[in-house]
Order: C-alpha cells, then structure tokens, then sequence
C-alpha cells in the first residue's frame, strides 16, 4: 500500500493541535504527523496520537456552539475556526420520553445530527478533514461516497473556496445526488457498488499529487471527527457518560470513535470514567460486522451489499475488526434488522419523537427494539441512540407507505361524512 503523492510541503507548527504523532492501530509503530495512512511497518491503519495539556470544562464552555468548542481535542489548529468551513456540531440531544415508553425504556436520548449544515454526521468528519487537508497543502478536495460524505465534502469545498471531485455509486439515491451537484463541484457516477468506489479511489489517492480524498488519504484526521459526537453527549448530558449507546454501522469508523472520544474524556477528568456498553447496528442486507460477531471471529469477511440501507451499504467496513474489538470489550452487541424493520423503524421515531430519519437511523431504531426485545440492551440502563441523518435523503424508502389518509371534497359536510370530527 502506497501513501499519499503528493510534493513536499511545510507544515506549520501547531498545525494538528495538541496531535503529537500518527500511530498504527494494529501494530502500535509511531510515525510523524502528514499525509499519511498507512503504517510502512505492517500496512496496519494509522490514527492520531496526542499530548493533552489541562483541559476543563470551562474552557470547552466558553467555546463556539460548533465542533471547534473541542479544538484541544482535535487534530486542527488554534485558528481553525478562522477559516471559512461548515460549522458543525452541537447538534440536539432529544428527551425521547414517547419512544422510549413505547419500547419499555427508563430513559432514552436521540443525538440528532440530521440538523448538521447538509443533514448528517459527516459534516463533522468532514470539517476535520478539510482541515487537515489546507494544513497539508492539498489541492483537491475529494471522497468515495454512498452520499451523506458527498453532500458534506461538496459543501465544504465550496464554502471554503477548494476544488471537490466526488466519487458515487451510479445507483445512489436521487436526492442525494442532486444534493451533491448543487453544490457545483464535480460528481462521479461510477459503475459498481461503494466498495468498487472506494477502491478506484484508493488508486487515484496513491498517483495524483494533491488530491485529499477524506476517507482514503487524510482518514486519521477525517476520523477524529465523530469523537466530537461522543463530546456533545457526555457535555449535553451534563458532563456524564450515558450506560449505553446503539451507533448505525457502516465503515465501522464512528463507532470506535466515539468509544475513543468517551475514553480521553474520561483520562482528562472531564467526566467520570464509568462503564457503558456500545451496540453496533446493520442492515442485514450488509452486515458482514454482525455476522462475525454472531459467529465469534475476529477477522470481518467482505459481502455484497443488498439494501435500502445505502448509507450503510460498506461490504469491506475499514474499521470493523475495531467495531468487533469495542462491542466486545464494552459488554455490547453487533446486531442487525431487515429492510421492513427499517421502514419500520423510521415510520416509530418519526411517529413518536417527530423526527424523520434516513435508513441508517431506521437500521439504529429498529436495532433498538430488537436488542430490547431479545433481552441483549438494558431496558433500565440510560440509552443513546444516533440518528445520523435526515429522512429528506431516503424518501423513496417511505413513499409507499405513506400519503393522505382520504381525499375529500373542499365542504364541510364531505369534512364530516369522512368521520373526520
């Protein structure tokens, strides 16, 4: 595996924050921070390492109501909110009363990221990686997608005035497409599904000089990003660590982060370090995670995805060895639901809380319900649940279940032999 191309260029001190080095995930070999994601000892996945000074609540208080409120935990410089991006963040956490009454919950949360600029979590990892990606002198800002990344890297290219070149499955939903291309940045419809993307992009990454693509060759800046979700709900909650939390799996990535942000909040003293357990949700139509938790092993075997699921829909999760590693170690679960339980679960939250959800956040309710109902979640035990993106995105997976109830003639007296009082 080759590293970026890319030509020489001097990093500015302070440019990753309080980010000291690069550090395998698989074999712990340290590497100097740039564009870098690879480890040339053993080819393992590279991830960001620091030296936190003192850190307090206060300081994170008085910040900006957006992700850049935890820049000493970040990857980014002291200066990054200077620079035309997103914002993103400090989106809502949800008193989800109705729906947890309805599935036999004590107390439930939704973190609801669908209020991000362009509707999803991955304004955030974006906002990470556009960062890292002016602090490494790259010139093209660019992403394999399955959509909610190609509406954020869109934006943010044109919000910070930088080339983007995005890479889709051609079968994407519509609404996502259009929701890219209006940004006016370049979009490509490429033959195969998100795995096939993702590799083309891999080989453009390791020959063209300059190009960033977020998820490929600055990934372990791109990735700390979903830390700052696990920061929102600690600080949401009151500076604590809920009991549990169900994350909608897809490269795997979100999930190990905001298990990792939990823990630096808990080495800073920022929040108790107490226990909680992390479940991972999938669409059965792509859940290679699930099955190998089912099964005990170790090692996540690559399928074909065949869902409504799109977001979702990664047959070779990067990150699921280390989606395994955190279920495991945190007494959670790998779970996944089919596509009528998605609809399903879309049609509950938006029914009870009157939020309408993506697929993804379809896979996480109705992972949700499943994990109660099969006894594998505490249904006494604080739970929080993400919902990652905007139903807006998925119509199509909606539409024919839903519409007017009856079509009556515009007088009263049709209003009343309808039973409508």
């Amino acid at each position: 595996m080759s590293q970026t191309a890319t030509t020489p260029h001097t990093i500015r001190e302070g440019a990753f924050g309080n980010g000291t080095h690069l550090s395998c995930r698989a074999c712990g070999a340290k590497s100097e921070l740039g564009p870098f994601y690879a480890c040339m000892e053993c080819f393992g996945p590279l991830e960001v390492g620091y030296e936190f000074p003192t850190i307090t609540r206060e300081q994170i208080e008085a910040g900006p109501k957006n992700i850049w409120r935890y820049q000493p935990l970040l990857p980014v410089p002291v200066d990054v909110a200077s620079y035309p991006n997103t914002e993103p963040g400090y989106t809502r956490l949800i008193d989800a009363g109705n729906l947890a009454r309805e599935l036999g919950l004590r107390k439930l949360w939704v973190k609801d990221d669908s209020g991000n600029p362009t509707h999803s979590f991955k304004d955030r990892v974006v906002a990470s990686a556009l960062s890292a990606t002016r602090e490494l002198g790259m010139k093209v800002f660019a992403c394999p997608s399955t959509g909610n990344l190609a509406n954020a890297v869109a934006a943010a290219a044109a919000r910070a005035g930088i080339r983007s070149v995005v890479f889709i499955p051609k079968d994407l939903e519509r609404p996502k497409i259009i929701t890219t291309a209006v940004y006016g940045g370049t979009l490509v419809a490429v033959e195969g599904n998100y795995d096939d993307v993702n590799k083309l992009a891999s080989e453009i990454a390791g020959e063209e000089e300059g190009w960033a693509f977020v998820n490929v060759n600055v990934r372990p800046y791109y990735s700390e990003g979903s830390k700052t979700l696990a920061f929102e709900i600690a600080e949401q909650l009151g500076w604590r660590i809920p009991q549990q939390v169900v994350i909608p799996v897809a490269s795997g990535s979100q999930l190990t982060k905001i298990d990792k942000g939990f823990t630096e909040l808990g080495k800073l003293g920022l929040v108790d370090a107490t226990d909680y357990k992390i479940y991972g949700a999938q669409a059965t139509g792509c859940s290679p995670v699930a099955q190998a938790f089912r099964d005990g092993h170790d090692v996540v075997k690559p399928v074909k995805p065949d869902t409504i699921a799109k977001s979702l829909a990664i047959g070779n999760p990067a990150d699921g060895p280390y989606v395994l590693d955190v279920a495991r170690r945190t007494g959670g679960v790998i779970e996944d639901v089919s596509d009528e339980e998605v609809v399903e679960g879309i049609q509950l939250l938006a029914r009870t809380e009157g939020i309408f959800t993506e697929t993804a956040g379809g896979v996480t309710v109705a992972t949700l319900k499943k994990l109660i109902a099969t006894g594998q979640l505490d249904p006494e035990a604080e739970t929080v649940i993400i919902n990652s993106g905007d139903g807006l995105k998925t119509l199509d997976a909606v539409a024919d279940r839903v519409g007017p109830k009856v079509t009556i003639p515009a007088s009263y007296d049709a209003f009343v032999k309808a039973g409508l009082q």
